[in-house]
């Protein structure tokens, strides 16, 4: 509105094909939700910090073991032992129940920055996890949901409803057992809503990684005037609707921070 002579076009592919398409010199900006590598920057990445936001483990609403899980969550060892050493198989293995009722696992088949940063807090790598490969965050949801013995990961947005602020049905997150006692304590118990999951993110409760910063990237840094405009406007009258997309504000000196960097 304020540009009306400017097109912007969008397309989407996640982070890896982003970052591919920027380096090669295909579109202007590209979109990045995890850290810039070093083989990156040494071709050319440059990058601004807009937002926060995470990517949380989820289950299906109806797993007949969601209870006990709700309660006693699972810590980043129990997610390893399921994403990566595969030692943990079932959920009964979780609960302490009899039985051998199967995790039914989904990843991501893309090259992604949920995957990346998931990965991250497991200490691995997208590589590395195991599962089922299903394509973007909507297909990961879907599979979740459609899934009773199902188990996956999303980004916040796709696993929170954006108008009702609670869980997308089918869905349910995963509490994280961030100081491994066994039990979810009210200091780990914001995941009922949107609104409380953010705050965690904001304040720290919520661990980093899968907790992340999100990036514009560009070739170098952007010489197109439009560029530069419109990051400019990202970084200061933009950050108004950072809350309602659904992600997380910078802090003002944060946002300073990155403002700097367009001088």
């Amino acid at each position: 509105k304020l540009n009306p002579g400017i097109i912007i076009n969008v397309s989407a592919g996640g982070a890896g094909k982003g970052i591919t398409d920027v380096l090669s010199g295909m579109v202007d900006l590209a979109m990045l939700s995890r850290n810039v590598s070093p083989e990156e920057s040494l071709k050319g990445a440059w990058y601004v910090a807009v937002a926060r936001d995470a990517v949380v483990p989820t289950m299906n609403t109806n797993n007949p073991f969601g209870e006990k899980i709700l309660k006693k969550g699972l810590t980043r060892e129990e997610f390893k032992d399921i994403f990566i050493s595969k030692k943990t198989t079932t959920w009964e293995q979780l609960t302490g129940d009899k039985g051998k009722s199967s995790i039914n696992l989904f990843t991501r088949s893309d090259a992604c920055g949920a995957g990346d940063i998931w990965a991250k807090y497991l200490d691995s790598d997208q590589e590395s996890l195991a599962g089922i490969g299903v394509f973007g965050d909507p297909g990961m949801a879907d599979a979740v949901s459609s899934d009773k013995f199902g188990m996956g990961y999303n980004n916040v947005i796709y696993a929170y409803d954006l108008h009702t602020r609670k869980p997308y049905q089918g869905v349910t997150v995963i509490p994280i057992d961030i100081n491994a006692n066994d039990k979810i304590d009210q200091n780990e118990n914001f995941y009922s809503t949107l609104d409380s999951m953010m705050q965690a993110i904001g304040d720290g409760s919520y661990p980093s990684p899968p907790a992340r910063e999100l990036y514009f990237i560009s070739k170098g840094k952007p010489q197109n005037e439009t560029s530069i405009n419109f990051l400019q406007w990202v970084l200061t009258d933009g950050q108004k609707y950072v809350k309602e997309a659904g992600y997380i504000r910078l802090s003002p000196s944060a946002l300073e921070k990155e403002r700097l960097k367009l001088k």
